[in-house]
């Protein structure tokens, strides 16, 4: 365990165990070891706990689980202790059911520059083929390979060149992708201070671009956001989102509003109250 990894990946999690393991493992086999984890949990019971558990003790990689009582979807608030946590000087967020190829946390690094955050993007996966990944589908990086999605039923579309291995393929289509690069909790990275210098997420929002809002202060205090969505890649497991609620989105949307308006590059309701 190094005292100062290269990276802190923050994963948040609430109540998915079965998708969190096979997280974790995509992390066990990635190309470089130089980094931590750090699991950013809203909340989940035992069985949650002991799959981390059960992971630390396999793994050389330092694993931190911070972890706060279930009081509905307060991601924002997990996520500010879990940077509070990290003991590196540079920070990936990603969610416990998204499983990143193996050069993931490298291509990050490899990209990661001075003022800026790295945008990526996910791909997302069916339930039925969700439901079929193993770890030693993880292992031999099956569930990043299109025919083989293709042969398990995935449906063929354009976001299958998100899973590209071509550097060169993977920049083009970076550069001509009309999406913006914006802060996706999915697949972000940032130097710790860049969104230390914002106060870290606003704790009054709930779910619904709840990540966007903290980047939009990043970009009002100079940080530029790069698009990589075709670098750094992870797909997404399937999975039902009962926690939407269209009162808290329309909330949040308004405080996105305030911070756009006034340009704000600082939250009080942050990570320092």
């Amino acid at each position: 365990m190094q005292s100062n990894p290269k990276a802190s990946v923050i994963i948040s999690t609430y109540n998915q165990p079965e998708w969190l393991d096979l997280v974790l493992y995509s992390y066990s086999i990635q190309t470089i070891t130089d980094f931590e984890i750090i699991i950013a949990d809203d909340g989940s019971g035992e069985e949650t706990k002991d799959v981390i558990k059960n992971f630390s003790s396999q793994t050389k990689l330092n694993v931190i689980h911070v972890w706060q009582e279930d009081d509905g979807f307060q991601k924002t608030k997990i996520l500010n202790k879990a940077i509070v946590a990290s003991n590196s000087d540079y920070l990936i967020f990603t969610d416990g059911d998204c499983m990143a190829r193996k050069d993931f946390v490298e291509t990050h690094l490899n990209l990661s520059r001075e003022k800026k955050a790295l945008s990526g993007g996910y791909f997302k996966l069916i339930d039925t083929v969700s439901n079929n990944i193993t770890k030693d589908i993880i292992s031999k990086q099956l569930c990043f390979d299109k025919y083989w999605l293709i042969t398990e039923g995935q449906p063929k579309s354009f976001k299958l060149n998100k899973l590209t291995k071509s550097k060169k393929k993977a920049n083009f289509l970076n550069f001509v992708t009309p999406t913006k690069a914006t802060f996706d909790g999915m697949n972000v990275s940032c130097y710790k201070a860049d969104i230390l210098a914002v106060n870290g997420f606003d704790e009054r929002m709930q779910y619904g671009a709840e990540d966007r809002e903290v980047g939009e202060r990043m970009m009002n205090n100079g940080i530029k956001f790069l698009q990589v969505r075709y670098s750094t890649i992870c797909v997404h497991l399937h999975h039902e989102r009962p926690y939407k609620n269209e009162e808290a989105f329309q909330y949040n949307q308004q405080i996105r509003k305030e911070t756009r308006l006034k340009k704000a590059t600082y939250t009080t309701f942050g990570i320092n109250k």
